[in-house]
């Protein structure tokens, strides 16, 4: 099967389904594999954009959950008819408190599917998305509950590897998993950490 195939395939049930990308299939493989988001969870998605993980929570939490995304791009009006989402327009990791976010707790769960603006250099594209990881999970001890849950886009690289290696005694469960939503020509994969001890 070709790229275009599997692209084809996510790309038109995203549309048929009413979500804003495809990847949000990746986030319900994932979440059907390791039941990261239950019912009333209070959950950050960092880099949010265009939103479809947000679509996908929000459902899952239900009324009494709430799911913050937070995006350095403008906030996606599309999603301000969901009761249990607040958008803000930031940098995540400007942000020093949970106030700032409108919540006075930790998170149940965080959320990256974040990217950096890719070059095309495969080096350089790896150390960027990499540093973003890394940052990411600098903000654990702020943002996720101790017994949360993460989940978090990485792209293949022996550096990343070494550095997953040594966060992975924060959590009681740490796995990875490549979604069948992923292109075949993409180098990302996802990890998933349970039960955090910061």
């Amino acid at each position: 099967m070709s790229n275009f195939k599997v692209k084809d395939h996510f790309f038109h049930k995203a549309k048929k389904e009413n979500f804003l990308a495809r990847s949000v299939y990746k986030l319900e493989e994932i979440d059907e594999r390791f039941k990261i988001i239950k019912k009333g969870d209070q959950i950050i998605d960092l880099g949010y954009h265009p939103g479809s993980w947000i679509q996908y929570t929000a459902e899952k939490i239900g009324k009494d959950g709430i799911v913050i995304g937070s995006d350095i791009k403008e906030i996606n009006n599309k999603l301000l008819n969901l009761s249990n989402v607040r958008l803000f327009q930031k940098d995540v990791f400007t942000i020093e408190t949970m106030a700032e976010l409108g919540v006075s707790d930790q998170f149940d769960v965080v959320l990256s599917d974040m990217a950096p603006n890719t070059t095309g250099i495969q080096s350089v594209d790896q150390i960027r998305s990499l540093n973003l990881v890394e940052m990411v999970f600098s903000l654990l001890p702020r943002f996720l509950k101790p017994g949360g849950h993460l989940v978090i886009k990485v792209f293949e690289s022996n550096d990343a590897q070494v550095f997953l290696k040594t966060q992975r005694k924060h959590f009681e469960d740490f796995h990875n998993l490549r979604p069948k939503s992923v292109r075949s020509v993409s180098k990302e994969y996802f990890v998933i950490g349970k039960n955090f001890r910061p």
